[in-house]
């Protein structure tokens, strides 16, 4: 193997191109990606960019000696497994002998078309900071999605001292991924902090002539707004993989227990476009969050070198969401609990534990402001987990 072709250029990307030359592959290494951009850490991008805390460039992520050609600004349009050749937009082509899809995902767009100004959307470096730019005036701000992404916002704007932000979801409360004994603490968590709330009701229609003025709710309720955050989740960068003849499910890379695209030895796929088998699960599964990102690149990536000697990954899931003072952390597989229960709460010192079972076995934990805790049950969950090697 001479040639491989990592395509996208954020996190997963680049873990892949690392560990790739970290494990002695000496080849030709390309990376496209469809952003100008060198790779960057995007959680900051919705907590300390946008409160101006950080700035652009403090989010790009140290290269070190890594020897890759960047192929930035030009997104893949096509893939020949066959050929083995990856197409780009503007019409070149790169050979492989091995692929590294890693396209992520980007925000999932309003379903109509919007004519009016004042819209943004949160997903990359250039939104981060145009999003910042508006914030400057201090305009009233509607967010439509109470997902992490919206949640996130409405907090960092109104500690940056905006007076009117209000959240709008059809869940009956936020953060509706993490089920609805934890979204009412965080409903409150966030009345508390002034965020008007409006749940159990969706857009009706927008207002305004060049610039939207207003949010119009199917309940009768209209917001007056300057600014809208279309914050409605993502959708998989894969349209260029159309005709290519990879399974897919749901738009994302349908991948085997060793994140080997179905069918291909050549073909790996990491992070937010991939699903795969999880030992633990009777299904597959996509986590869509940042050390999934790092661990199935690194994975992936070994295993592509030497697939003989693959090993199946079986991660612990995590992740992590800053909300004013609350350091909200979940580990395990947190979606498959079907009984949920406190089993740890100090309402002066702002902390709270979950744990979630199906039966009596325990699949996840959900914290807040309890770092310890939450390594103690990744440790729990890592031995349960694990898989023993063939």
């Amino acid at each position: 193997m001479r040639r491989i072709v990592v395509v996208g250029a954020g996190l997963a990307g680049l873990r892949a191109g690392q560990e790739l030359r970290e494990n002695g592959f000496d080849g030709e290494l390309s990376i496209v990606g469809d952003e100008t951009h060198l790779p960057y850490n995007r959680p900051p991008l919705s907590k300390q960019v946008l409160a101006g805390e950080m700035e652009p460039a403090d989010c790009a992520f140290p290269l070190g000696d890594l020897d890759a050609t960047w192929v930035l600004g030009r997104p893949a349009a096509g893939l020949d497994t066959g050929g083995r050749t990856v197409q780009l937009a503007d019409g070149g082509e790169l050979a492989y002998d091995g692929l590294v899809i890693a396209t992520g995902r980007r925000a999932r767009e309003w379903p109509e078309p919007l004519p009016q100004a004042g819209f943004h959307v949160l997903r990359g470096l250039d939104d981060a900071v145009a999003l910042r730019k508006a914030a400057e005036e201090n305009p009233r701000v509607v967010i439509i999605g109470a997902g992490f992404i919206g949640c996130e916002v409405a907090a960092t704007l109104r500690k940056r001292g905006l007076e009117q932000v209000a959240l709008v979801d059809v869940a009956p409360h936020p953060m509706p991924a993490l089920g609805p004994d934890f979204g009412k603490r965080a409903a409150q968590l966030h009345t508390e902090h002034g965020v008007q709330l409006h749940l159990n009701t969706k857009v009706d229609r927008f207002e305004g002539t060049e610039r939207v003025e207003a949010v119009h709710l199917t309940d009768g309720t209209r917001l007056n707004t300057d600014l809208v955050l279309i914050a409605l989740g993502s959708t998989p960068n894969t349209e260029w993989l159309t005709g290519s003849g990879l399974a897919l499910e749901d738009g994302n890379v349908l991948c085997d227990e060793r994140c080997f695209a179905v069918g291909h030895t050549d073909i790996v796929a990491a992070g937010d476009v991939a699903t795969w088998p999880h030992p633990r699960v009777d299904a597959a599964i996509r986590v869509e969050h940042w050390t999934n990102a790092c661990d199935m690149a690194r994975r992936a990536a070994r295993n592509l070198l030497d697939p003989a000697a693959a090993e199946d990954y079986a991660p612990v899931p995590t992740f992590w969401s800053d909300q004013y003072d609350a350091k909200i952390k979940a580990v395990g597989l947190w979606a498959r609990a079907q009984q949920v229960a406190v089993v740890d709460e100090d309402p002066e010192a702002g902390q709270l534990v979950f744990e979630g079972h199906n039966g009596d076995d325990l699949v996840g934990a959900l914290m807040v402001n309890k770092n310890k805790a939450f390594i103690d049950y990744r440790r729990k969950l890592d031995s349960r987990y694990t898989v023993p090697k063939a």
